[in-house]
């Protein structure tokens, strides 16, 4: 019984442990909770959790190497041997041969030996002689020999190879001769059957063809006939240039309109917007949404290009107007990387009330890293979703929504922080254009355009908040009319 009791502390005191790990934001969780029964609470968006519990642990998946370099030992000395193989000594014996000095353990002499000694040493020198006189003969017949014996051998080899020569020629012959009878066979029936039908094929794309050049011809005259005059350009652009907006308006461009700029001696000069009057000017548009005219539900390479128009001529002769257009993540980020460089952001909705947002440090990291997002020093009157949330949401659910410090994601490019690689949950492909998404968003400036303002998750592709939105002035289901992003060098004596 005791031992139970005390297995039921353990588990009361770990599930309490448990509880005590997040924070529910003491009333306002309450209160959002409360809501939650009344049926008066904020549309969280169902892939976002209604509380934070215990994070998951995750393993690393790196595995260092084996530890490397030089071992603090050397090789073992090689020990001495013990002792040596004995060697037998070679027991000197007699002079051997001579007459009168034989050994007893070679046996005795005869009297004679001497003699015959010598004897066979003179019939040994006679049979040496005859020896060497017949070793060249012996010589030259061995040699003719193998001359014989190697030519009988390359005439049967040869033979052997004219042979086999001679059955492949037939078997080539034969073969090719049932090919050139199946050819002929086909050039027979080609001639006699498709040539025919494929010159009439080919006489009524010829006759097409010379109605098509005749109405290029006719068209070329008449651009010809309208062409006689000198064409004008409809947005020239004007003469003077610079690294970036600030740079021309010292110049002298303290018109908004557009220009061209080359923000190092690296890069192919481009054309851009300059907003040379709304705070003592100096910015560059880098994003503009203002009718829905242009899709912002684009690829990741599009969006590292560049989309949309820079600006048009309202009739004044020169592109003063700003278009729907996205600068394109690798300019950005070069010219952010330039130094200090401030962001603002206009807004207006759809009865014409304006607000704005503004950050003194505004940074886009390079494509290696997915043009990271880095923003600080909040000003302004719409709201800091940036570095803040959605003020409409609470614990977990308002840090999910912070954008400082996220990857850009596209729909073909998942960075954001909704299950990272599952392709069923990603940020970019529910709420319309490219962003940098966390899980998902509180800002969404790429996001569908829906006009009149007010828009509902059934009117929404997936059910989500995937209009141009700024959650902290409007909430999640309003789209804004307009919305931009401007740039331009930071510094404090502005």
């Amino acid at each position: 019984m005791k031992t139970l009791l005390v297995l039921y502390l353990c588990v009361y005191v770990a599930w309490a442990q448990d509880n005590l790990d997040y924070d529910d934001y003491g009333t306002d969780a309450n209160a959002s909770n409360k809501n939650a029964t009344t049926g008066t609470s904020v549309d969280a968006r169902g892939h976002r959790p209604l509380m934070k519990g215990r994070e998951s642990y995750s393993r690393n998946r790196y595995s260092p190497p084996p530890v490397g370099g030089v071992s603090r030992y050397r090789g073992r000395p090689t020990p001495a041997p013990v002792g040596g193989q004995q060697v037998q000594e070679k027991e000197p014996q007699p002079d051997a041969g001579g007459c009168t000095h034989a050994s007893e353990m070679m046996g005795v002499l005869c009297p004679t030996g001497c003699e015959l000694k010598t004897t066979l040493l003179k019939q040994e020198t006679d049979v040496k002689t005859s020896i060497n006189q017949l070793k060249p003969q012996v010589d030259d017949l061995s040699r003719s020999s193998n001359n014989i014996f190697n030519y009988v051998n390359s005439m049967s080899n040869s033979l052997r190879e004219r042979q086999r020569v001679f059955n492949d020629n037939s078997r080539v012959v034969s073969q090719y001769t049932d090919r050139v009878e199946e050819q002929h066979a086909y050039i027979k029936e080609t001639v006699d059957t498709l040539f025919p039908s494929n010159i009439r094929v080919l006489q009524g794309v010829l006759d097409k063809i010379r109605l098509k050049i005749q109405k290029l011809e006719k068209a070329i005259q008449a651009q010809k006939e309208e062409c006689k005059e000198p064409c004008k350009t409809k947005c020239p652009i004007p003469v003077v240039s610079g690294k970036e907006c600030e740079d021309i308006f010292r110049r002298g461009g303290q018109d908004s309109q557009m220009y061209l700029i080359q923000p190092d001696a690296f890069t192919t000069p481009y054309k851009v917007y300059c907003d040379q009057s709304t705070q003592n000017g100096g910015w560059l548009l880098i994003q503009n949404r203002l009718d829905g005219s242009v899709d912002f539900g684009r690829r990741w390479d599009e969006y590292r290009r560049g989309f949309g128009n820079i600006a048009f001529d309202a009739g004044k002769g020169h592109c003063e107007t700003p278009g729907e257009y996205w600068l394109g993540n690798d300019r950005i980020s070069q010219v952010t990387k330039m130094g200090p460089t401030e962001i603002l952001i206009e807004m207006e909705d759809w009865t014409g009330a304006k607000v704005n947002a503004q950050y003194r440090q505004f940074t886009i990291q390079s494509e290696a890293s997915n043009y990271v997002l880095a923003v600080d020093g909040y000003s302004g009157n719409a709201g800091n979703c940036f570095l803040e949330g959605s003020l409409e949401l609470f614990g977990e659910n308002r840090t999910m929504t912070i954008h400082n410090g996220m990857m850009f994601s596209t729909y073909d490019r998942d960075n954001d922080n909704w299950n990272p690689g599952d392709p069923s949950k990603q940020c970019s492909r529910e709420d319309g254009g490219g962003w940098w998404y966390n899980r998902c968003h509180s800002a969404n400036p790429n996001g569908r355009y829906y006009i009149g303002g007010a828009y509902t998750s059934q009117m929404a592709k997936h059910g989500t908040d995937d209009g141009v939105v700024w959650m902290n002035w409007k909430g999640s289901w309003y789209s804004l009319k307009a919305i931009s992003m401007k740039i331009r060098p930071y510094f404090a004596s502005r």
